[in-house]
């Protein structure tokens, strides 16, 4: 009995010496934190995704108040979280256009070709790895779920063979950019209505044996745009999108619908006839001349002509112009 109670005491004993050990400790090597590192951490959205470029929202917070990041560093906290820290940092927090990642293939099992089955591992990796995928196309999406699996908002789905975002619920972390073996994931202007969805750099024929809606290099859309906002480089449309008024024509001329517009949310110019003063402006700079009507008088728009680039819109002097 006397052994227990001592054996008792004794771990008592070394447990009250110790916390009292520990908690010297903690007043010796005690490190001051910034409250600014709390207040902005806990503005943070805490999915420690590292699309900042740091290893989670602790460093992340810790680099944005001493000056290391930009209040503006995570992408899925977006504008919320930006004008949070912005107010805690006392700084403006100026975002840029919302970035989302797009899929850039629409190479289907319907409108592409196959090499082979492929019965392996769901993982586009793996799959990659045998004669660079099943798919005929090397630059087609392999539809294996990779990019879904790393995708921490559920963003990511595949149908028919082919990945695709839900671009109100992707936040740009850019972890299926990372993931992707064939590297055909972009971001892209969350606010585009125009999306070239090939990554095919071949030419011509090579393009048409493998799919359906792949880039054939033609120039048609290059040669449609009025704005000069698409090029083809290296076999390939590309969108300026800094250029590009989302008038769809590339779009509607496209001969393998490679390109994809949403048509659907296509507006038209209409001109208020209260407030036009005839300044013949919009009729000037329409670049499809859809614009009519003599000076300082109202003038019409063709709306079988008009293709939505809001260009008279923007330039109407006594905003008589609607888009709708």
């Amino acid at each position: 009995m006397n052994n227990i109670l001592l054996a008792i005491l004794s771990l008592g004993g070394l447990g009250l010496l110790f916390g009292l050990v520990l908690a010297l400790a903690s007043k010796v090597f005690h490190v001051e934190v910034d409250p600014k590192i709390t207040e902005v951490r806990e503005a943070l959205p805490g999915a420690n995704c590292g699309a900042c470029g740091y290893p989670g929202c602790d460093a992340l917070a810790k680099a944005i108040v001493n000056g290391e990041a930009e209040v503006t560093a995570c992408p899925p906290g977006g504008s919320v979280a930006a004008e949070t820290i912005g107010k805690i940092m006392g700084i403006e927090a100026k975002m840029g256009d919302k970035m989302v990642a797009r899929v850039l293939c629409k190479g289907n099992y319907d409108r592409s070709e196959k090499k082979y089955e492929y019965h392996g591992i769901e993982d586009c990796k793996a799959s990659a790895m045998i004669q660079g995928g099943d798919k005929a196309c090397e630059y087609g999406c392999l539809g294996n779920g990779s990019c879904v699996a790393v995708c921490p908002f559920d963003a990511i789905k595949v149908v028919n063979g082919v990945a695709i975002v839900d671009e109100d619920k992707c936040t740009a972390c850019e972890k299926c950019i990372k993931e992707c073996p064939k590297h055909i994931i972009e971001l892209v202007p969350y606010k585009s209505k125009v999306v070239v969805d090939c990554s095919n750099h071949q030419f011509g024929k090579v393009v048409k044996d493998e799919c359906k809606v792949g880039c054939i290099a033609c120039k048609i859309c290059e040669k449609t745009c009025p704005f000069d906002a698409i090029h083809v480089e290296d076999h390939l449309a590309k969108i300026d999108y800094e250029k590009c008024t989302n008038c769809m024509l590339c779009a509607e001329k496209c001969p393998t619908r490679s390109i994809t517009a949403l048509f659907e949310d296509r507006k038209k110019a209409y001109i208020l006839p209260d407030k036009c003063i005839g300044c013949t402006v919009c009729a000037k700079n329409c670049p499809v001349d859809c614009i009519s009507g003599e000076r300082k008088e109202v003038h019409v728009v063709d709306e079988d002509k008009c293709i939505g680039c809001s260009v008279c819109y923007e330039k109407c002097p006594v905003d008589a112009i609607e888009m709708k």
